[in-house]
């Protein structure tokens, strides 16, 4: 009864405390797509990806009921950074809908004009919504009813101490006035309340930690599965010494244990069984502290994964092959700075086509039969092997009429009608093909039969094709497997080769790009396709992870644009939507949404893209 009295209790001091409106919430989700188009029309890095924010302590004045419902200390407030631009997970300000709507638009505009503004928070946030409202007066009428509905929220000064009174007076006349180019903000015993229309006045940080040795030594095997917790919102992170085994006991009273939020580097023996609490700990933390431990548990999470001996790997095919990498940073391509290592699967034997694939090659081998290469007769021709009786007809009626015409085209010839075309396809084969897609397949099977029957359909057209697979391992380990050149034919060595493959490492897509369109572009053909499958974003253990790994992608696509190439991209990750316009453009790129899907969308997507 006790515990049931003060659940009602809760409740009813939470809900009498809230300043928001949640039935007017609108959360970051709906407003994404609207909300990153504002952005990027207005000027903002097309590269930033968009996350939610991170909830922050305000420290501001809270009310008292607020004080008794532990609420209101946590807000969520927009910026931006190198990476990323950050809006709040949800927005429940106002009591209407469409001003918390207008809010996330704002928001998104005047992070876009944000850069360059030097001051204290106010000034900053003042100088770019003056700058923003200069540029475009359309904006105008919308921030000032987002000030009107925000002014009427806000603390009056009287109720204030003089300190936090004049501060609050400065707040409201530059939320009405903007161009007044205020002075900062004076001093006070408290921060002032957020104001929800300006970027966070202290965005936060990385926690600072040790990073992550690159150490390739031998780690306990691990292969128990492990939960996966999701929750939308974001948090920082940082990196600790694991306990060294040789600490005491720390004694405690339970009494005195307020939160689990504070890193304490603790003598603990790892369990064998999972914490059931663990999503509920990380909702309690404000910062995750992460150590690398190489006992064996029962889950755990593997960050680094070891190169085989050479003498078990696939075939080296030579040193390697320096190439350059896109920093956008300083806006520059790093040359030599990465080595991509050509190989060749060593254990591959020859094979025939799977037996379970074999009615649906039948099958598009009919349908592509119909794009290959016949003999036809082209007519009106200056010269060749017939007279064309109708151009006969037509010439001798025009010299009847008085019509001369210099040169009459009167032959037909037989001849072949060629396709003059080139394609690389290109394959991911990093480690996250290993996961299932459902309880028969996995991500990796689904590629190899993708090529199987791509290839299958291609060599019924006669069309030249080659496929190449990529993984990598930091920049100094690209590593490009060859399973067809240009040069050979669909054979059963080839297909053993496809047979053969199986996930590798991580994904430096820029270099495998490189490469490959260096391959296709010394193809005579008139028209080259560069096809890549993937199933998901670049992505490697060093820098490469992020906004850099996109950068130096998108640049990689650029650089095989201005070589004649025609890139595609062919992906069955459920959040491409959200970088590969920025690699490929809108109308480069096919999302399919069902994996198992792939081998059939395929080869009638190629037929598509070359007619």
């Amino acid at each position: 009864m006790e515990e049931w009295v003060g659940q009602i209790w809760h409740r009813m001091v939470t809900r009498a405390a809230r300043r928001d409106f949640p039935q007017a919430a609108v959360t970051l989700e709906e407003i994404r797509q609207p909300a990153a188009v504002m952005f990027r029309a207005l000027g903002g890095e097309r590269g930033l990806r968009l996350e939610a924010a991170i909830e922050t302590e305000q420290g501001a004045r809270r009310k008292l009921l607020e004080r008794i419902a532990g609420s209101g200390n946590r807000i969520e407030l927009a910026w931006r950074d190198a990476e990323t631009l950050r809006l709040p997970a949800r927005i429940a300000w106002f009591e209407a809908r469409e001003l918390n709507r207008q809010l996330y638009l704002w928001l998104a505009a005047l992070a876009a004009r944000s850069g360059g503004h030097r001051g204290d928070w106010l000034q900053r946030n003042t100088r770019a919504t003056a700058a923003l409202l200069e540029q475009y007066p359309g904006l105008v009428a919308r921030y000032r009813k987002l000030v009107t509905a925000h002014l009427r929220q806000r603390p009056d000064p009287a109720s204030l101490t003089p300190d936090e009174a004049e501060q609050e007076t400065q707040i409201r006349q530059a939320l009405l006035h903007p161009d007044n180019n205020p002075s900062p903000l004076p001093p006070a015993r408290r921060p002032p309340q957020p104001v929800p229309l300006w970027l966070h006045p202290q965005p936060p940080q990385p926690a600072q930690g040790r990073a992550p040795v690159d150490d390739d030594g031998d780690a306990e095997p691990d292969s128990a599965p492990s939960e996966q917790v999701e929750t939308e919102k974001r948090r920082r992170g940082e990196r600790v010494d694991m306990p060294d085994g040789r600490g005491g006991l720390l004694a405690f009273r339970l009494e005195s244990l307020f939160t689990r939020a504070e890193y304490v580097s603790v003598d603990r023996t790892t369990e064998d069984n999972e914490d059931q609490d663990a999503s509920s700990a990380i909702e309690d933390m404000d910062v995750l502290s992460m150590a690398r431990d190489r006992k064996r548990t029962a889950a755990r999470l593997r960050f680094d994964l070891d190169l085989p001996p050479e003498q078990h790997d696939d075939i080296y095919l030579g040193d390697g092959i320096p190439l350059p990498e896109w920093d956008f940073r300083s806006q520059t391509l790093q040359p030599d700075h990465c080595r991509l290592q050509p190989m060749l699967a060593r254990e591959a034997e020859a094979a025939a086509l799977p037996d379970h694939l074999r009615v649906k090659a039948r099958r598009l081998r009919s349908l592509f039969e119909t794009l290959k290469p016949r003999r036809i007769w082209l007519n009106g021709q200056p010269e060749g092997s017939e007279l064309d009786i109708n151009a006969l007809i037509e010439h001798t009626t025009d010299q009847l009429r008085g019509v001369t015409t210099p040169d009459a085209d009167l032959f037909r010839s037989f001849r072949n009608a060629e396709r003059d075309l080139s394609c690389l396809l290109l394959a991911d084969l990093s480690l996250s093909t290993d996961s299932h897609i459902n309880n028969e397949q996995r991500v990796i099977d689904v590629i190899r039969d993708s090529l199987f029957l791509f290839s299958e359909a291609l060599a019924a057209t006669g069309d030249r094709f080659a496929l190449y697979g990529f993984s990598s391992r930091r920049r100094n380990h690209v590593r490009f497997h060859t399973l067809k050149s240009f040069e050979e034919a669909w054979s059963p060595t080839v297909k053993g080769r496809v047979q053969a493959i199986r996930p590798g490492y991580y994904t430096r897509m820029g270099a495998a790009i490189r490469h490959a369109g260096a391959i296709l572009g010394k193809q005579p053909s008139s028209q080259k396709l560069l096809l890549i499958l993937t199933d998901g974003k670049p992505n490697d253990l060093d820098k490469y992870e992020g906004r850099y790994g996109i950068e130096d992608t998108r640049m990689a696509v650029r650089e095989a644009l201005q070589l004649g190439l025609r890139p595609f991209c062919v992906t069955i990750d459920e959040k491409a939507r959200d970088y590969l316009p920025y690699l490929f453009g809108s109308t480069s790129y096919m999302l399919v949404r069902n994996a198992a899907e792939l081998p059939a969308k395929l080869p009638l997507l190629y037929a598509r893209l070359t007619g």
